[in-house]
């Protein structure tokens, strides 16, 4: 599984958050909460979906450590923001992005490859910024030929 070094323009975005580890990973609800809603979002940009996680400085893995996770679409303003949803800005960056197929239960496979085999292999080392999924019209919620994009922030090594 080789990527596909990109840069990620600056982008804003609407939609819900949630904070927990990956102990207590509660993506579920958080989605469960925002499709219902993001039909309600009146400036999305597009149909894809993403799913942001921003780590705290030095993330370091640890099932205990705590991140935010973001159930997201693109906008092209913030003039309306529905209620009980927030707005938030990626900057623009470089990324390593990867193409995953299959279901949610192969994704620790994938991550695992990311960040155990090819990160610590190339010339690339994480850089502390938003890492994300998106969600296209090729993902189908756990099922064996859904895709989805991830994309890992990266900058080169010293």
């Amino acid at each position: 599984m080789k990527p596909i070094i990109k840069t990620f323009s600056t982008t804003k975005f609407i939609g819900m958050n949630s904070q927990f580890s990956y102990s207590d990973y509660r993506i579920g609800e958080l989605w469960g909460k925002f499709m219902p809603r993001r039909n309600e979002i009146r400036n999305a940009i597009g149909k894809d979906l993403f799913n942001i996680q921003i780590n705290p400085e030095n993330f370091d893995f640890n099932p205990q450590t705590e991140f935010v996770k973001w159930a997201v679409v693109p906008v092209s303003d913030f003039n309306f923001i529905p209620e009980g949803m927030q707005s938030l800005i990626v900057e623009e960056g470089l990324y390593a992005v990867f193409n995953h197929i299959g279901d949610a239960s192969k994704a620790r496979e994938t991550f695992g490859y990311i960040f155990g085999v090819w990160l610590p292999n190339s010339e690339y080392e994480l850089d502390n910024r938003p890492q994300f999924e998106i969600l296209g019209e090729k993902y189908k919620n756990n099922t064996p030929d859904s895709e989805e994009e991830i994309w890992i922030p990266i900058k080169k090594r010293i």
